[in-house]
């Protein structure tokens, strides 16, 4: 597994929900010079990702080399056949991730932007309306999805860069000897950033080098919680390990709250219930967030210690996709971050121990079963490797 590194001297903002981000994305690739990446899970052409799609069309006019991933999956047969067309009308380059699953189940969830090696986004937004529901049903939300992006100046901009070129050039084909270069450690020279106050890591999952690591990041930080943890994730169905680390952290004596959506999927709402009477016996608050579709993936702990990006807490996430996240060892930032999720949080509805105990018994055999159904068929996805 790569050990994580923290790089020091970066500057990272924040930017909540599409109101903050698309516009700084937007800004970016319009100011662009000569370069942008961009991967996504979902690219939608509604109206948000007509805006985004025009921009990297207006960028590539100028000159600018522009290269768009998206997964197949993700995005959809048809719709990345579409953009396709208008992206190479446009002179942008396009390639789709594991298109019919020929490379197996895995998924490129990673929602990441470099422009010129300069400015970095990533986070949990994909490119498309966020008040619209992404679940491909269409349907109107009654506020903005809640999530989340980072916006970074910094050294760590070459790691996402990186990233991102690797990408772009392993989904043309290519051989044996370069998947062995990316395997091994290069950087791309990157200049400091004189007022960047952050130490800041990228945190990656794949199926080669990182197939554990954003798993052992959370379980190290939670490891070493000495006060406060405040967690937030749209579906949440971890493996036992990551349970056990959020149970062991409140037996500490760590104040652990869990704030999970629920209300878009309904086994995946049976399967985090299932989890509840073990968390909330051993002290992990746990709340409910009903507003909007909730799909921040973020967390915070302590005082100086936080992460945004793409893993959700699912087996998906954390055992077959690519994902992204970055962890950032700042106090503002933290602060800024746990301010959001403790809103939330107070929007949010507590799950309470004797609420649990008068849910009819039938209520209870769906969570169990809808947890055996999902186990299996993710321990059959993973080789197993799901339940650790």
């Amino acid at each position: 597994m790569r050990p994580v590194e923290f790089i020091a001297h970066n500057r990272v903002g924040l930017l909540h929900c599409g109101a903050e981000f698309f516009p700084a994305l937007i800004g970016a690739i319009d100011n662009a010079r000569f370069e942008v990446f961009l991967e996504t899970y979902i690219f939608t052409l509604d109206a948000t990702g007509l805006q985004v799609k025009d921009a990297l069309v207006r960028a590539a006019a100028r000159g600018v080399a522009v290269n768009v991933i998206t997964d197949w999956v993700g995005t959809g047969h048809r719709h990345s056949a579409e953009l396709n067309k208008r992206l190479q009308k446009g002179g942008v380059n396009y390639r789709v991730f594991n298109a019919w699953c020929r490379r197996g189940v895995a998924r490129t969830h990673r929602k990441m932007c470099v422009v010129d090696r300069e400015v970095a986004f990533l986070g949990g937004l994909n490119i498309n309306d966020d008040y619209i529901s992404d679940d491909g049903f269409a349907i109107p939300l009654p506020a903005p999805r809640w999530d989340f992006a980072v916006r970074i100046h910094g050294p760590l901009v070459a790691a996402i860069h990186e990233e991102l070129q690797s990408q772009w050039r392993l989904l043309n084909g290519l051989h044996l000897r370069f998947r062995w270069e990316r395997f091994r450690d290069r950087r791309i020279a990157n200049p400091i950033i004189e007022d960047g106050a952050a130490m800041a890591a990228l945190v990656l999952r794949d199926n080669l080098r990182n197939r554990r690591t954003i798993q052992r990041t959370y379980l190290k930080a939670l490891g070493n919680a000495h006060h406060r943890a405040v967690l937030a994730n749209p579906y949440f169905a971890p493996g036992r390990k990551l349970r056990d680390g959020l149970a062991a952290a409140a037996r500490r004596g760590v104040d652990v709250t869990l704030l999970i959506g629920v209300g878009q999927f309904r086994i995946q709402d049976a399967v985090a219930h299932s989890f509840y009477p073990k968390l909330l016996k051993s002290g992990v608050r746990v709340v409910e967030y009903r507003k909007t579709q909730l799909h921040g993936k973020v967390a915070v702990i302590d005082d100086d210690w936080a992460t945004v990006g793409s893993s959700n807490w699912d087996g998906l996430s954390l055992f077959v996709n690519h994902e992204a996240n970055v962890v950032v060892r700042e106090p503002k930032f933290a602060h800024a971050l746990r301010v959001h999720i403790e809103n939330a949080i107070d929007e949010g509805v507590t799950i309470r121990m004797e609420d649990y105990v008068n849910i009819p018994w039938y209520e209870r055999a769906w969570y169990g079963a809808a947890y055996f159904l999902y186990k299996s068929i993710l321990r059959i996805i993973t080789l197993g490797r799901y339940v650790e």
